[in-house]
């Protein structure tokens, strides 16, 4: 019992772990295993036990596993844009709800990316983010002004960059954006403001009783009364080009309107008598090759909504039909249509038996409606927004879905960073790594033959290595590249190209190495032995030596692929490398330069310069203890 108290208690494998980590293993005894290990797995534990080098590993794998595998789940569409989300800051709010607003909510309102919402007490909320460089915090569509907070809100709408808002008392207010009429002012942009606000709505009151609907659109502003009366403001010019003809044809037929909606540059109504008004719209007057008109014959408009370019309407048939776009429409199934609602791309609707179906353009998940509100009697309203959806039962919060946000924002085209930083890291590296393995080929070949046999061949390698270690290599792979763009060569072709232009003029510096390396060890005795017993030369070289030095070209090769994927860099970001929209970390960076963009667009430059940083810090770290486990006459711990 006594020895067993005495013995020394042997440390944990975890724990021995996490202590060379971030302590090091200076004061741990060497065992008598470790003495007795082989030369390369003494070379691991003590690369290993190196902290720093064990976390530029981890880390590094980290990044290989995002840009290689994570493509596999999110491949990139080259040819996406989205106008409406350029330069959104990073975030994840724009479906997050506030809790006030899950139970029995009024309204919920959004052209973009924020979204306004109000509750059963008459408080507005708002979520989501928006840019703006205005010092002025009312141009901020989040701020809601004081004098709302305090107000009885009835009514709500929002637009693109601007917020109307009506109060119990019939006050209108109005913030945001306001240089194209949207407060129904003329604003600084007077020529686009060709229809303002009636002057009894600015300095008067609105009949709250007589208030039909009040909606928001892209710089547009539509107040309808239930007497009829439609009022309309705003960038009339540029987002509502239809407009004057609407108001005519509604006046010289007497139309009575009752539901209008917005596109990005147009209005619709539906009248009464369920006629569908689009004015002077080309866009919108024909469906599948059918003039609207006629499929419209005999049958009554009874509710409408409109995305940034497309129209939905519903007939009293329980059809719907969509304008402006071959997106296609839901299949019903036979069930009938209660309302539907729109978003900024995408439809969604809700059935009398209380399911959900979405429609349109689905690339932010805004029509993936979740498999439990696809069943009966799930939910009895539904809000579409911007690109998010909210779905409510007995008016209790019950699912949403769409858009949660960006995690590194977007850029200038309205593309996912993140997804830019992980497919362009993809190609970084692969070019460095294929542009490594080129460089490293040639230079051990042409190191060890030179450094091997010597004399005529040495001195002939030697000038060829010198020869082109005189190229200078930036300004030669820059013409290299320029040339290349006026080729009629395909992209992929043209990568491939820099990759082997990248290998061809960067292996001068290896060759040398492993040249010094092979004349050091041919002298040696193994050398001498295994010429004696009739070895080929080129087997002696190849076979004999090489593994000898095979230490020194893993370093120089881990350097070098850091370097590659530096130059790869440089090159795209001075404009000679890949090309746009095909994203590289070199050329994300070249989309930055400019002070508007490093000043107020931060994270387009930061997180592919971070990644890029951390991807040849990491590298360097690991080539460098490689060369300190793999020499020889290094001390056994440091």
């Amino acid at each position: 019992m006594a020895k067993e108290k005495n013995k020394q208690k042997k440390p944990s494998t975890f724990g021995c772990v996490l202590r060379r980590m971030f302590i090091g293993s200076k004061d741990e005894p060497t065992t008598i295993s470790d003495r007795y290990d082989s030369p390369s797995k003494q070379a691991v534990k003590r690369f290993f036990r190196k902290p720093l080098a064990t976390i530029a590993v981890i880390v590094l794998l980290s990044m290989f596993l995002f840009v290689f595998i994570g493509p596999v789940f999110s491949p990139i569409d080259l040819s996406y844009t989205e106008p409406m989300h350029t330069n959104v800051q990073p975030n994840l709010s724009m479906m997050k709800l506030p809790s006030s607003m899950k139970t029995n909510p009024v309204s919920i309102s959004s052209r973009g990316t924020y979204t306004l919402g109000l509750d059963q007490n008459g408080d507005l909320h708002t979520w989501g983010c928006y840019n703006t460089f205005s010092k002025d915090p009312l141009k901020n569509v989040l701020n809601i002004p004081k004098e709302v907070k305090d107000a009885d809100i009835r009514y709500i709408a929002a637009g693109n960059d601007h917020c109307v808002v009506i109060a119990a008392d019939g006050t209108m207010y109005c913030w945001g954006e306001d240089d194209n009429g949207q407060f129904g002012t003329e604003g600084r942009m007077a020529d686009l403001c060709k229809f303002l606000q009636p002057d009894e709505l600015i300095n008067g009151k609105v009949d709250l009783d007589n208030v039909q609907q009040l909606l928001c659109g892209n710089q547009m502003t539509a107040l309808l009364m239930k007497d009829g009366t439609l009022h309309v403001w705003g960038n009339t010019n540029a987002s509502c080009m239809n407009w004057d003809s609407v108001r005519k044809q509604l006046k010289k037929d007497e139309l009575k309107p009752v539901k209008v909606a917005f596109t990005s540059i147009a209005i619709f109504v539906i009248t009464e008598d369920g006629q569908l008004v689009v004015g002077n719209n080309k866009q919108y007057e024909f469906y599948k090759g059918q003039p609207v008109v006629e499929l419209l014959e005999n049958r009554k408009v009874v509710d409408i909504a409109a995305t940034g370019n497309e129209v939905a309407i519903l007939t009293d048939d329980n059809q719907i039909y969509t304008l402006g776009a071959e997106s296609g429409e839901p299949n019903l199934e036979g069930e009938k249509v209660v309302s539907i609602a729109s978003g900024s791309r995408h439809f969604s609707l809700t059935t009398e038996s209380g399911k959900v179906m979405a429609w349109g353009n689905g690339k932010l998940g805004q029509t993936d409606v979740p498999a439990k509100l696809q069943e009966a009697g799930a939910v009895d309203m539904v809000f579409s927004t911007g690109f998010q959806n909210y779905a409510f039962k007995d008016g209790k919060f019950v699912d949403s879905w769409g858009l949660k946000g960006y995690v590194f924002g977007t850029d200038d085209l309205g593309r996912d960073v993140f997804n830019r930083v992980m497919n362009g890291g993809k190609l970084t590296m692969t070019i460095g790594a294929v542009a490594v393995i080129v460089s490293t080929i040639i230079g051990v070949i042409i190191g060890c033959l030179s450094g091997y046999f010597g004399g005529a061949v040495d001195m002939l390698l030697m000038r060829v290595t010198e020869i082109f270690s005189a190229i200078p290599f930036l300004p030669f792979a820059l013409v290299l590249s320029a040339v290349l763009q006026n080729s009629n060569l395909t992209e992929d072709t043209r990568i491939f190209i820099i990759m082997v232009i990248l290998g061809l003029l960067s292996w001068t510096g290896l060759a040398k190495l492993v040249r010094g390396q092979v004349l050091a060890e041919r002298e040696k005795e193994f050398v001498t032995a295994a010429k004696a017993m009739g070895v080929r030369e080129r087997t002696i070289a190849f076979k004999h030596i090489l593994p000898n030095i095979i230490s020194v070209i893993l370093v120089s090769v881990t350097l070098d692929f850091a370097g590659c994927m530096l130059t790869e860099s440089s090159l795209s970001y001075l404009g000679f490398g890949v090309k746009l929209p095909r994203p590289t970390w070199g050329n994300m960076l070249d989309g930055c330069r400019n002070s508007l963009v490093i000043q107020n667009y931060w994270w387009r430059w930061v997180f592919p310069a971070l990644f890029l940083s951390i991807a040849v810090i990491c590298i360097n770290i690991i080539g460098d203890t490689l060369r300190d486990v793999l020499d020889p006459k290094s001390e056994v711990e440091k």
